[in-house]
């Protein structure tokens, strides 16, 4: 690889692990009526009891591209307690987790009936996982082994954390705020001090933030609404942040049916320096535009979503694909009486 393409593909590596940490990572998965997978206190939120996977695949052309797998369930018990799980899968070229999410969820309901959605709900996910680094291939041939670094081609490491969460529905409002990874929690696979000569240690603060909040306008007194909504997420060590800026429309068929489809904009505010010269830095700020559709039909639910990276300089010219399917079970409670399909199934 020359001196130039090593920068390049530097650089690119940079922007992409920007959100690289403990947990899963918050692609647009949450535009596909899946907000559980980000924000626990979304678990039983609904009127309906949800089962949501999910899969995606970054750059088909590119070996050992980013690839993630989740599957998650919540549901209402009783009045005010919801519960909900989460196991996935997350793989980033030599770096890989897999972990599991148990949720409890409390919603504190204000309305004096189903006319007037007032809901205030507190999450909290216990969470265990396991991260892989695969070092094989690393070594130096022409030099002897390091016996303590690759005696061991995967080293693996498991830790316990916790993630707590609020959301508020008022009418046609909503509002989420998670923290993740609340608890210090320092991953000994990328602490490097045993070495003398190397003095870098891995944080034992992996915190991130995630605030959303949104808005459904009913398009008249016909079957069209429109969400326009952000979400905004940011790193406590690192301060690195992103923000989601997104448009939904939804389509209702009667009872049975709704299509709905967008578009978000994610944007970095962090730029991630490179150079394609060896010698003039340059500084690029990532940038993602997803397009996204999607129907729910009876208990049913399909979605598909299509990341595109709009950066001059990036790894390859193939995007990011996604698929979710649902599936809504129990008995529905009645409906609300407003445009608030977080809650409305």
């Amino acid at each position: 690889m020359n001196l130039k393409k090593y920068y390049l593909l530097l650089a690119i590596l940079t922007s992409q692990f920007i959100f690289s940490q403990e947990g899963i990572p918050v692609y647009a998965d949450y535009l596909s009526d899946n907000l559980y997978l980000v924000h626990p206190s979304m678990a039983g939120a609904s009127n309906a009891n949800k089962i949501r996977l999910t899969a995606r695949k970054q750059w088909f052309d590119i070996a050992n591209a980013p690839n993630t797998q989740s599957a998650n369930i919540n549901f209402r018990t009783g009045d005010k307690v919801g519960l909900g799980a989460i196991v996935y899968r997350d793989e980033n070229g030599r770096f890989s987790q897999t972990g599991l999410f148990a949720t409890f969820a409390y919603h504190l309901l204000f309305s004096r009936d189903r006319t007037d959605l007032n809901m205030l709900s507190f999450g909290m996910s216990g969470a265990f996982i396991q991260s892989n680094v695969d070092l094989a291939g690393l070594e130096d041939p022409n030099a002897p082994v390091d016996i303590v670094i690759f005696d061991d081609r995967v080293q693996k490491d498991a830790y316990f954390n916790i993630d707590i969460g609020m959301s508020y529905h008022y009418l046609d409002w909503y509002a989420h705020f998670t923290v993740k990874n609340v608890l210090p929690t320092a991953r000994d696979i990328f602490d490097n001090t045993a070495d003398p000569s190397i003095t870098i240690a891995d944080s034992n603060n992996q915190r991130r933030y995630i605030f959303s909040v949104g808005y459904v306008f009913g398009l008249g007194n016909g079957p069209w609404s429109l969400e326009p909504s952000i979400l905004y997420q940011s790193t406590d060590q690192t301060k690195e942040s992103t923000i989601d800026v997104n448009a939904k429309v939804y389509r209702r068929f009667g009872e049975l049916a709704t299509l709905w489809g967008g578009l978000s904009y994610r944007r970095s505010f962090d730029g991630a320096e490179f150079s394609q010269t060896g010698i003039e830095i340059e500084s690029q700020k990532l940038q993602y535009i997803t397009p996204f559709l999607g129907i729910n039909y009876k208990k049913w639910m399909v979605g598909y979503t299509y990341s595109y990276q709009s950066n001059s300089v990036v790894l390859t010219n193939g995007g990011f694909h996604q698929l979710t399917l649902g599936y809504d079970f129990g008995e529905r409670k009645e409906r609300w009486n407003c445009h608030c399909p977080a809650v409305n199934n």
